[in-house]
């Protein structure tokens, strides 16, 4: 009989990612370069814009948690308008319903719904709120990737960004590996990470 389970709940570790999706990270170096590329330098106009979202995000932190319509208001919108994602030619899906098999004989369905703006189905932008994982995103990565595995093109490159406002890492998988990217962390007292987080969503958004 099949079971049918729940991602969020059954979807929680590393472990899980590889024994039922079959998923492995992989140590090849050159499989997720695309985060590292040589890009554009930013505009002056978008580095003022991005220096204003990290000081509203200090300031709208200082008092405690963020409920995450307020992150995507704060952080992630600026984001995406200046990445061009807001234009033709990209599209977006939010919640979104996945569904996969997973691996071993126990016959197991997993299902789940995320919110997420899935950007021409090439690159998956997950939000975390940040109450949900204690702005630790490794607790969320594992649940991002069981969705990313869901994929219907297993074998065409897929991206994702991980983000809950305090930081933010990029996913890449493609058939049963996945490879992950350094995190950027939005309170960096030396220099703004969001201004590379822009330039590799920019990157990305030309690849898809």
């Amino acid at each position: 009989m099949i079971r049918s389970l729940a991602i969020g709940d059954d979807i929680t570790t590393f472990r899980q990612v590889q024994e039922k999706l079959g998923l492995t990270l992989t140590e090849d170096s050159q499989f997720f370069t695309e985060w590292m590329a040589e890009f554009p330098a930013l505009s002056e106009v978008e580095q003022s814009r991005l220096d204003q979202v990290r000081r509203n995000y200090l300031y709208q932190i200082s008092d405690g948690i963020l409920l995450e319509e307020t992150i995507k208001m704060v952080v992630l919108s600026p984001l995406l308008e200046l990445a061009g994602f807001y234009q033709s030619p990209y599209k977006f899906k939010t919640e979104v319903s996945v569904e996969i098999e997973a691996e071993g004989d126990n016959e197991e369905i997993l299902r789940g719904r995320i919110d997420a703006l899935v950007l021409q189905s090439k690159l998956w932008i997950v939000l975390i709120e940040s109450k949900k994982t204690t702005f630790d995103l490794e607790l969320a990565i594992p649940q991002t990737l069981a969705y990313m595995a869901a994929h219907p093109e297993p074998e065409q490159p897929l991206y994702g960004m991980v983000a809950n406002g305090s930081s933010f890492l990029f996913i890449k998988t493609l058939g049963k590996q996945y490879g992950i990217s350094d995190l950027f962390a939005t309170r960096s007292h030396y220099r703004n990470n969001l201004y590379e987080v822009l330039r590799i969503l920019k990157h990305l958004g030309c690849l898809i």
